[in-house]
């Protein structure tokens, strides 16, 4: 049985159209997608609510919930960038020991 997620689409696309259309061109790209990861959330509340909101919501860690499809981004991005689990931590506000576990978990 698969949780059902809020529609992150319809929900950023209400603010978006009510509070803030001047930044519509800005998310664009991200609104068309057609799944959003947890990351593509984090970076259109960036994009919309500025870096202020968005460095109090990254730093509260009760906030965080990682699927599957975002370890794996987050993992993939590791990667790309050929950076050690420290340095992704850091980037992405998250503990070096958690990318050491998803590394043994996801990497095959």
């Amino acid at each position: 049985m698969k949780k059902s997620q809020p529609d992150y689409k319809k929900i950023y696309m209400d603010i978006i159209n009510n509070k803030y259309p001047q930044k519509r061109i800005l998310c664009e790209t991200i609104l068309n997608k057609r799944q959003f990861s947890v990351l593509d959330v984090i970076r259109l509340n960036a994009l919309i609510f500025g870096t202020e909101d968005f460095e109090r919501f990254v730093s509260n860690q009760k906030h965080r919930s990682y699927d599957e499809s975002t370890v794996i981004e987050i993992l993939d991005y590791q990667k790309h960038n050929k950076l050690n689990n420290t340095q992704t931590a850091d980037y992405y506000n998250i503990s070096r020991n958690t990318i050491a576990k998803w590394k043994k978990v996801f990497e095959r």
